[in-house]
């Protein structure tokens, strides 16, 4: 991982961005207009593949720190997709 260069704030903001979005479709943060929680398994599986195809795209391209966030923002989604869509089948 080149820590030589420098990270992107850029980097940062859109995966927390797309890690928050992912949330919101799986209910775990209520929506800003409404203030209600609602499921959408299908914008939020495209939005976790999407992490987790630029996680494929960009390895041993980011920073250590990059590296991180975009692994540790996978890790606690896929435990409430998978939670989610188990909630979703009963």
């Amino acid at each position: 991982m080149p820590e030589t260069a420098e990270a992107d704030p850029r980097f940062n903001e859109f995966v927390l961005f797309q890690a928050q979005n992912a949330g919101l479709f799986l209910g775990q943060i209520p929506h800003p207009q409404t203030g209600e929680k609602s499921v959408n398994l299908r914008a939020a599986q495209s939005v976790i593949d999407s992490l987790e195809m630029l996680s494929s795209k960009t390895r041993g391209n980011l920073t250590e720190t990059e590296t991180k966030l975009l692994t540790m923002a996978l890790q606690n989604l896929r435990p409430l997709f998978q939670s989610a869509q188990a909630a979703a089948k009963h």
